[in-house]
């Protein structure tokens, strides 16, 4: 009987467990370059059930017929085990703005981040909804730089292209000086010079990653150190400037999800309600 109450108080446990996953998923369906993430959950060893004799032994006799058939098998409960992270590319979304830039990794196995330099050391993000601060930089909208492969990228507004390999470029002015009297139609440009190149990382096991706020990741032991495209036998990503990765989120299989947890929430209430009431009934009628 009190198995019976154990075993469905962990079906409600983990269905809440679920639950939370799937609301967190729905409250971030507008953020750009989120990653959904999945409930992970096991069961405990089930039990193999024979039906016994009144002295409660099992009993085989010699011959065909089996006093002690077999009546199946009786489950113990579940458990939360992970909440899992899926790395699938969200829908592009074209903004026109050129702070505005996308990771295109779908012809690789693993994902690419961009690495961004926070007060904790450099952490990984899909964000690319990037902003110019006040020094200039190419920066998340909280204030913290993204990094190239020399260091923050520090660009002007309107003065630089990214292509799609990373290479960041900006044009630079030459001729006479507006401020010395002459007009800007007067000035001259020179060709587009390289200034930098976006710093793109992957990990060898990228279930391994924590999330973090501000849609960071960071590694772990298990995830393995921040590692070049080159270092895991990959081409590198592709980089389109103007556009937003939306959130890979499918908001009608969430809603279906929600729906289906709170059923199988309600069914585990019932049977510990039932096993309780069953119980009481033992204890205060059949007694007597």
């Amino acid at each position: 009987m009190l198995r019976g109450m154990y075993t469905g108080s962990t079906g409600m446990i983990m269905n809440q467990n679920r639950m939370d996953v799937i609301a967190n998923n729905l409250a971030n369906v507008d953020k750009t370059g989120f990653k959904a993430d999945e409930a992970i959950y096991k069961s405990f060893p089930e039990m193999l059930l024979h039906r016994t004799r009144e002295d409660g032994q099992g009993h085989v006799p010699m011959g065909s017929f089996d006093l002690s058939p077999m009546v199946g098998k009786l489950g113990t409960g579940v458990e939360f085990n992970e909440s899992h992270t899926r790395f699938e590319s969200g829908p592009a979304k074209r903004t026109q703005n050129p702070t505005d830039i996308m990771l295109d990794d779908q012809a690789g196995e693993r994902p690419a981040f961009f690495v961004v330099m926070t007060e904790k050391g450099e952490r990984l993000s899909r964000a690319g909804n990037f902003v110019i601060d006040r020094e200039g930089r190419l920066a998340t909208p909280n204030g913290f730089p993204l990094m190239g492969e020399n260091g923050p990228i520090q660009v002007a507004p309107h003065n630089f292209m990214i292509r799609e390999n990373g290479e960041v470029w900006i044009n630079g002015r030459i001729g006479n000086d507006p401020e010395a009297g002459a007009s800007r139609e007067s000035n001259t440009f020179e060709e587009p010079v390289l200034l930098d190149k976006i710093k793109m990382r992957t990990v060898e096991f990228p279930r391994e990653l924590k999330k973090e706020g501000d849609s960071f990741y960071f590694t772990t032991p298990e995830s393995g150190p921040m590692r070049t495209f080159q270092d895991v036998g990959e081409a590198e990503p592709t980089i389109l400037q103007g556009y937003l990765e939306g959130s890979n989120v499918n908001v009608v299989r969430a809603m279906v999800d929600m729906i289906e947890v709170q059923r199988q929430y309600e069914a585990n209430q019932k049977s510990v309600t039932t096993h309780d009431q069953l119980l009481g009934r033992l204890i205060n009628d059949v007694a007597r």
